[in-house]
């Protein structure tokens, strides 16, 4: 059983990193000869007569082929249901329930939608059986202010798209999220009209999944209700419904260094200490049940009794968390043991483990994705290989039994530590130094004091309700004001680039040897196997060469620009909330994935927020020894730098061979008013050797056409930034006659509001025969000038099935 639920996750596995999916009926035929073969050999005693290694290796090469399949499948039946092309951002009217708790976001609320029909008259028949079931739409308080609620029946008319999201190295994919959430479209709520307004139909349908998200609304109310205005209130909210979307991004970053943001939700270890609680009761309420002349251990055993008691507040406990993966893996794990109690069967705990890794992927084939899953199973995994190298101790006295207590809890934290080292390593690269004191503190006091008090919070009377969230709240508060002081060292994070598989692997034997018996001889060695782990740099840019990364940030610009030794941002992308902008959702993430931890300069080409967004986010949590704007001095850039020169023409540097000029603003064009700040857009031009790429950020024809009238000889260019991202107010003929560019990249968001590119400017750059590349299609574009030019383009170098989706 264990070879084929590993085999199965094996294949499952396969099956997310390919580029494109098989046809149905060749997977039926792989699974028929899988299944043939397995039958063979069973009927003509084929395996019997192998040894014990190589039949378990045909199990799991059964189990893998099944995964695979199976996941094609799902796959398939999923993405069946994608918006049709030709109905992006055309307006259609839907009626279905909502289908989640709103989020409440910047002048909005955002929220599932289930489909039931779709009202226009242009859809076909087979196009209204493959619509999509599901949807995210957002409503913004300009159209209506709609105060939705889950459960309700409503009809709106919306504009949609397809699933779309930036796509960077090692950052997070919105797209296959999505898809997750079985999530085919996303859309907002545009304004009534006279034949269809937006209304809601009914006050309630009744299912279980709407029963169980408006209880989630009701209990997140509660908790609102009790703490107004707390700064904590949204980590109450995820310890009791794991809604995690109130915490501010300044309390995950403190939570994430201190290595502690796997407590803040629903986790598998508060579910198990929930599900023990009432088991515990039951088993005590059930063999007392003489006080009431009743015999009810005679008809059932109290143990049994007791763990399907565990199982159903499990479920229960779960569903309020929305069956995130930690939650699945530990409901799967709690359901088995309760079956093997009630049938009378002891099972090992490593079965049950391998049990429920079976059952998330066969449910959920997309969870391998989730770094969560990883996480998940990797903790317990080293929790059952450390225990079972260590021999327990016999314990007599009390004093003994709580230093055998003590000394299996300090091994239980060791081999969480160490044996999630690599793991984390390879899927953040980064590791919390702090964390085994951090956990240590955290993990009794959220798991046995903040979350009983806060579950019990949210149903006790209002009267009773305010004392406990309080009391629940100010705990909260004070491990945060510990873990703050403690996340404040310099050493409580260790960052290293992303390593490649290999250097993780190796990491992973090392750890393995680490965490082997006692009388395993020098264990000690297996930390020489994890140095090229927390050491690992990529490799370095040759002397004269320059390596560009036009990172997808949407409609917006960020480019990095590296030489052998000196890194350059030139933008810093889009704001998208007061709580969440490009610096740090894509380009921080990406630094530290590249090794870099400070910048030598930045350049804010100009105030607009989709180049200017990200700035201050970056500057707060990496160190940039230089700032280059053309901002006011009363900005916030400007005065959270630690060094700001302004942009003017005519400023030149050198940096390790490469030749950096700044061509635009003129300093006159600072002492006048007229101009808007796209005017004075700092345009940058890099020169190797053999190339040189120019980057103009948002100026117009104006400032283009005094370009080519002043400096027409220093415009020349290989690469060019199209500026302002393909407007029509830009890439004049006579810019682009003067740089002559080859390859021309365009930085924008998909289906962005302004229509970018224009198809006249589009089609001009084909006219001057210059090769167009824009990030919507391409995801990230990386340019390496030596003795050639070459780029690549992470949507094709990184292919994955659901992107053509």
């Amino acid at each position: 059983m264990q070879a084929l639920c590993i085999g199965l996750a094996i294949g499952v596995t396969l099956l997310q990193q390919q580029a494109a999916l098989l046809e149905v009926h060749t997977l039926y035929l792989m699974l028929f000869a899988a299944v043939l073969l397995m039958l063979a050999g069973y009927r003509f005693s084929i395996y019997q007569k192998l040894p014990a290694v190589v039949r378990v290796l045909c199990q799991m090469l059964f189990a893998g082929i099944v995964g695979f399949v199976w996941a094609s499948l799902f796959a398939h039946f999923y993405l069946k249901t994608s918006l049709p092309a030709k109905y992006e951002g055309k307006d259609l009217v839907v009626v279905g329930t909502i289908d989640s708790l709103p989020a409440y976001v910047d002048q909005g609320e955002r929220f599932n939608f289930a489909v039931e029909r779709v009202i226009s008259p242009d859809l076909s028949i087979d196009e209204r059986q493959h619509f999509p079931d599901k949807l995210v739409l957002s409503a913004y308080q300009g159209t209506e202010d709609l105060h939705v609620q889950p459960g309700e029946r409503w009809q709106f008319n919306v504009r949609l798209k397809r699933p779309h999201g930036s796509v960077n190295p090692h950052g997070f994919d919105y797209e296959v999220w999505l898809l997750e959430q079985g999530i085919r479209a996303t859309g907002t709520v545009r304004p009534a009209s006279s034949a269809y307004p937006n209304q809601r139909l009914q006050e309630f349908v009744w299912n279980f999944g709407n029963v169980v998200e408006r209880c989630r609304a009701m209990l997140r109310d509660r908790i609102h209700a009790a703490l107004p205005g707390k700064n904590y209130a949204g980590v109450i909210v995820a310890l009791v419904i794991g809604d995690q979307r109130e915490i501010s991004q300044s309390d995950w970053t403190v939570f994430n260094r201190a290595g502690i943001g796997h407590l803040i939700s629903i986790s598998g270890l508060h579910i198990t200490m929930i599900a023990g609680l009432f088991a515990g009761l039951t088993s005590f309420l059930w063999r007392h049940s003489f006080f009431l002349n009743l015999s009810l251990p005679l008809l059932v055993p109290a143990q049994k009794v007791a763990a399907l008691a565990g199982a159903v507040i499990a479920f229960l406990y779960v569903a309020l968390a929305g069956f995130g993966v930690p939650a699945q893996r530990t409901l799967y794990m709690l359901c088995v043991v309760a079956l093997a109690v009630w049938n009378g069967r002891v099972t090992s705990f490593s079965s049950v483990l391998c049990l429920a890794l079976g059952l998330v992927v066969v449910l959920d084939p997309w969870a391998v994705l989730s770094p969560g899953f990883w996480l998940s199973f990797g903790a317990v995994g080293a929790i059952l290989f450390a225990a079972a190298s260590e021999e327990d101790d016999a314990a007599t006295s009390w004093r003994q039994k709580l230093g055998s207590s003590l000394r299996t809890a300090t091994r239980t934290q060791y081999a969480v530590t160490v044996g999630l080292v690599p793991l984390t390593m390879f899927l953040f690269g980064q590791f919390s130094l702090i964390s085994p004191l951090a956990n240590a503190i955290a993990i009794p006091l959220i798991s046995f004091i903040v979350t009983p008090m806060a579950l019990l919070g949210s149903v006790l009377p209002s009267s009773v309700s305010v004392v406990v969230l309080s009391l629940a709240h100010e705990t909260v508060q004070m491990l945060a004001t510990v873990l703050s002081w403690l996340s404040t060292f310099p050493a409580a994070v260790w960052i290293a680039a992303y390593p490649p598989f290999w250097v993780f692997a190796l990491a992973l034997a090392g750890v393995v040897w680490m965490l082997l018996p006692k009388a395993w001889p020098m264990r000690w060695l297996g930390i020489f196997c994890c140095l090229p782990l927390v050491s690992f740099q990529p490799a370095p840019i040759a002397e004269g060469q320059l390596r560009v990364t036009a990172l997808d940030v949407g409609q917006g610009m960020a480019l990095l620009i590296e030489t052998s030794a000196h890194r350059l941002l030139y933008d810093t992308g889009p704001a998208y909330s007061a709580e969440s902008d490009s610096g740090s959702r894509i380009i921080l993430p990406y630094l530290k994935a590249q090794g870099i931890n400070g910048l030598d300069a930045m350049i804010v080409s100009h105030n607009d927020s989709d180049h200017s967004g990200g700035a201050l986010s970056i500057l707060k949590q990496m160190p940039v020894s230089l700032v280059l704007s053309s901002l006011n001095s009363d900005s916030s850039i400007v005065a959270e730098s630690r060094q700001h020169w302004r942009c003017q023409s005519g400023q030149v540097w050198r940096w390790d061979g490469i030749l950096f000029e700044i061509l635009q603003p003129v300093a006159a064009s600072y002492d006048s008013t007229k101009w808007k700040p796209n005017a004075r857009s700092c345009v940058l031009k890099v020169s190797t050797s053999h190339y040189a790429m120019l980057l103009p950020g948002d100026i117009e024809a104006v400032q283009e056409d005094e370009l080519v009238n002043s400096i027409p000889d220093k415009l020349r260019a290989d690469v060019l930034l199209a500026p302002h991202h393909g407007s029509g107010t830009s890439s004049t003929p006579e810019f682009l006659q003067a740089v002559r560019p080859e390859l021309a990249i365009f930085q924008l968001g998909y289906l962005n509001r302004y229509h970018h590119p224009k198809t006249e400017v589009w089609n001009r750059y084909a006219d001057f025969g210059v090769k167009r590349l824009r990030t919507d299609e391409s995801g990230a574009i990386t340019l390496q000038f030596g003795t050639s030019l070459q780029f690549s383009q992470f949507r094709q170098e990184h292919a994955r099935y659901w992107y053509a989706q």
